[in-house]
């Protein structure tokens, strides 16, 4: 497509002479500024992706894909109702839950919790929970006084496996005194961390019994939680939960209860990706820019080359050489960089805090404790494919110019 000599002329002008120093620096920056806006574009994503990813099974981990009310939030007779989900296609898990805020305290320190109570079997089947015990022993949870901790909520209270914690309920007792509050001390049989900050640091599990004893729900529930095999297939799921459970029964799914943060996090992808994009439009600005200040120095040459026989085509692939030449080295440069920059983000996080003494991804903030990325051939292929054929559109018109020269003009004027 492209002859020796068009590949040689334009790898020459890349080569810019003393007097031609300006325009070889703008065809830097445009490279460099192509390169950081590939690379940062493939970082952002990635980093958002990982986000979504990371997020999405620890929600899911601890959360069912569905989860089934009865009439004012209790439900008697689960175990029926739970064989009856258990029969139907598609349906991994189900599990019956007690669920209730509490006030967590120890050692003159407060914190608010969220108690889950749920049978032993259905806990240890959790592999997010399990997997991830950072003191003690699932083992050790048993009897109706024992709970597992988060174990950020621990810290807080300055706790670890073994110590008495005391939960304080709002729903207390009625007496002739007024409304007590329902207080009850717990042996911390183990502490966990799944690494995502609401759950370590405001969740507290116990066994069903226990929460039956301590919420006053005897032989009943809260809701039913449900895992699929397919968490895109929720919607299907649902019918035919509601279908075989009749009515008066409230179904939500993961993606119903987790609406807006999802929305958010997708709106907040798509802008950062647009904002993105312009780095990489601007440094095909500065293509044009060069070229145009090239082919404007060229014109001698390019006349001289028409009078040797050189046709309009071959000056117009001479010149869209040198232009695309710029891009697609920085698209490739990028692409090295944000891929580099993304396999190691973590290790780059963790440098740079020791380096400045500051916390750059406050757990607190963005739920996570460490800093995900996983990298999405797709998106990556169409990043590099735009910065590519931004490039290649930017050179269009300088080469095109370069083409319609006039010898005998540009020879009068020099």
């Amino acid at each position: 497509m492209f002859s020796r000599f068009e590949w040689m002329m334009a790898m020459r002008y890349l080569r810019a002479r003393r007097q031609e120093g300006f325009i070889s620096v703008i065809a830097w920056f445009s490279l460099l500024g192509i390169a950081l806006g590939v690379a940062t574009l493939i970082i952002v994503m990635s980093v958002m992706n990982g986000f979504r990813e990371e997020l999405l099974e620890r929600i899911l981990g601890v959360n069912g894909h569905l989860s089934v009310y009865g009439q004012a939030n209790v439900l008697e007779n689960y175990d029926p109702l739970a064989d009856k989900i258990r029969s139907l296609s598609g349906i991994k898990r189900v599990t019956p839950l007690i669920e209730g805020q509490v006030m967590a305290t120890a050692r003159g320190v407060a914190s608010g919790a969220v108690v889950r109570g749920m049978r032993i079997e259905d806990m240890k089947a959790r592999e997010i929970i399990t997997q991830n015990i950072s003191a003690g022993d699932l083992s050790h949870l048993k009897g109706n006084d024992t709970v597992l901790v988060g174990g950020r909520l621990a810290g807080k209270l300055g706790l670890t496996a073994g110590d008495k914690i005391t939960l304080i309920s709002s729903k207390g007792s009625t007496t002739a005194f007024g409304t007590v509050p329902r207080m009850r001390t717990y042996r911390i049989a183990a502490t966990f961390h799944i690494g995502m900050f609401e759950y370590d640091s405001g969740f507290i599990f116990m066994p069903l019994e226990s929460a039956q004893i301590y919420f006053k729900l005897p032989k009943r529930v809260n809701n039913l939680e449900v895992f699929i095999d397919n968490i895109d297939d929720a919607d299907r799921a649902t019918s035919r939960i509601a279908e075989a459970l009749g009515g008066g029964m409230r179904i939500y799914d993961w993606q119903h209860a987790n609406a807006s943060f999802f929305n958010a996090l997708q709106v907040e992808r798509n802008v950062m990706f647009l904002i993105l994009t312009l780095i990489i439009l601007v440094a095909a600005f500065n293509i044009i820019s060069s070229m145009i200040m090239l082919v404007k120095d060229k014109n001698r040459d390019i006349a001289i080359l028409r009078t040797m026989g050189a046709t309009r085509g071959m000056i117009m692939r001479v010149f869209f050489l040198s232009g695309t030449s710029i891009g697609v080295i920085g698209t490739l440069a990028g692409f090295g960089l944000g891929l580099a920059f993304t396999e190691n983000i973590e290790t780059i996080r963790q440098w740079l805090q020791g380096l400045t003494g500051t916390e750059l991804f406050a757990a607190e903030i963005y739920f996570l404790s460490q800093l995900p990325a996983i990298v999405d051939p797709d998106e990556v292929l169409s990043v590099v494919m735009m910065g590519i054929g931004l490039s290649v559109l930017a050179t269009l018109y300088p080469s095109w110019r370069a083409a319609r020269i006039d010898p005998a003009e540009a020879l009068r004027y020099e």
